[in-house]
């Protein structure tokens, strides 16, 4: 097998994170020592923001209000197919109860965290679907208290109405006109809510990832998200149209996100390839500026010579994004694991999903999807364990604990199960050591 690359990045999605962690956790110490007022001063200081930073009921309604019927509509069509795939992800999900030997019983339950922290991006973008993707997952597995923070828009006075309107429909508590390491630092220490977060989820600038990051064992996160990436798997009869409109569609994203693809021709690469300047000059500003830097520093185009080779160098990068441009798509399901989410076939798109399709657009990136996927339903629930037994089961659980942890050192351990035996069969002798 031979692996070509016809264009390779010249930067890797680890390019500047030492300086933003460094400000960043200046940022958090101060807000935790400063509490609300050094919260609200930068967002004074970086948003220009002076209002209120809860959303009233009634700046709820005024947000609805100002929204045609027609964005509602397509808002509402993408609630009901994320809350339909939330509702089937959770179905999939159960508790049990099983008898591992006679008298020992073991079981699984499934528990909401009881407070969820949502971020919604709102700065250069109205990231209206992030709304749809964490507070309606968060409602179907049960979460009692749903908090959402948002960036406070300057032609709004606050965030975004169709934002607003959204997380509001899905079953936000509270909404917060707050954005960045301060929106994040909101919802992990409780502030203007009360209630701290147990998860905080959601995709967000580098700030706002690494602000996740460092806070992530005092709270528990979704993912370690970085910049959006996707990657075409694309064969010979790709069409090299659609090819570059996919890979130019998630550049748009900013400058530093990856656009890869990996192809099993190299007409159809060379022809993406020459396709994609058009397709980039297609997009407004910033956009534009946005997607040039992304596939110019970020961008590759491997050619393989197998669909084995394929599959191969796609799961090396485990991409957030990964789309699949060819025949026998079964075969592509089957063999490809490492992803954030799969799009097979050229009459689905990466834009799909990430705005009314149903499957969650908040995803791993960085590699990894080389361990974990998505937000679901499942991220939401603590699934705990429990135990119960039988006396009599003690005569084979509790000489087999008390043998391995003297084997291991651990006395005290070995002596809880010994004094169970010697108060539950007092007349009865047990080899205790191993």
């Amino acid at each position: 097998m031979a692996t070509t690359y016809l264009k390779r990045a010249q930067k890797t999605p680890a390019t500047g994170e030492d300086d933003t962690r460094q400000i960043v956790s200046r940022m958090l110490a101060e807000i935790e020592a400063g509490g609300e007022e050094r919260a609200l001063q930068y967002a004074r200081d970086l948003d220009k923001f002076e209002g209120d930073v809860v959303v009233s009921a009634e700046a709820v309604e005024k947000a609805e209000a100002a929204l045609p019927q027609s964005v509602k509509d397509d808002i509402r069509f993408a609630y009901d197919r994320v809350r339909g795939f939330a509702e089937a992800q959770l179905a999939s999900m159960k508790e049990f109860e099983t008898e591992l030997s006679p008298g020992l019983f073991a079981g699984q339950r499934l528990i909401p965290v009881n407070a969820a922290g949502c971020y919604v991006p709102g700065g250069r973008y109205a990231h209206i679907a992030s709304a749809v993707m964490s507070v309606t997952t968060a409602r179907v597995a049960g979460v009692k208290n749903v908090v959402v923070c948002s960036p406070p828009n300057r032609d709004h006075g606050g965030a975004h109405p169709a934002i607003v309107y959204t997380a509001n429909l899905c079953g936000a508590d509270t909404i917060l006109n707050l954005g960045g390491v301060q929106g994040v630092a909101a919802l992990a220490f409780g502030l203007f809510t009360g209630h701290a977060a147990d998860i905080i989820v959601g995709p967000g600038n580098r700030f706002v990832a690494e602000a996740k990051r460092i806070l992530f064992g005092r709270v528990g996160i979704d993912l370690f998200a970085g910049p959006t990436e996707v990657l075409v798997i694309a064969d010979d009869t790709a069409d090299p149209d659609m090819v570059a409109s996919d890979l130019v569609g998630q550049a748009e994203h900013g400058p530093d996100s990856p656009a890869w693809l990996v192809s099993l021709s190299r007409e159809l690469a060379d022809a993406a390839m020459a396709r994609v300047p058009d397709y980039i000059s297609r997009l407004p500003e910033p956009n534009r500026t946005a997607a040039e830097s992304a596939w110019r520093d970020y961008g590759e185009v491997v050619l393989v010579d197998s669909r084995e080779e394929a599959v191969q160098v796609s799961d090396a990068y485990a991409p957030e994004h990964l789309e699949v441009h060819g025949e026998d798509l079964d075969w592509w399901l089957g063999n490809l694991s490492n992803y954030g989410s799969l799009f097979l076939g050229e009459e689905t798109t990466v834009a799909y999903g990430d705005k009314c399709s149903g499957t969650n657009h908040i995803l791993p990136t960085k590699g990894a999807a080389r361990y974990t996927g998505g937000l679901s339903v499942g991220k939401f629930i603590k699934t705990v364990t429990w135990q119960r037994m039988s006396r009599d089961a003690n005569r084979s659980v509790g000489v087999t604990s008390s043998r391995i942890s003297r084997l291991e050192g651990m006395e005290g351990h070995a002596l809880t199960g010994d004094d169970r035996l010697h108060k539950y069969f007092p007349d009865e002798t047990f080899e205790l050591k191993p």
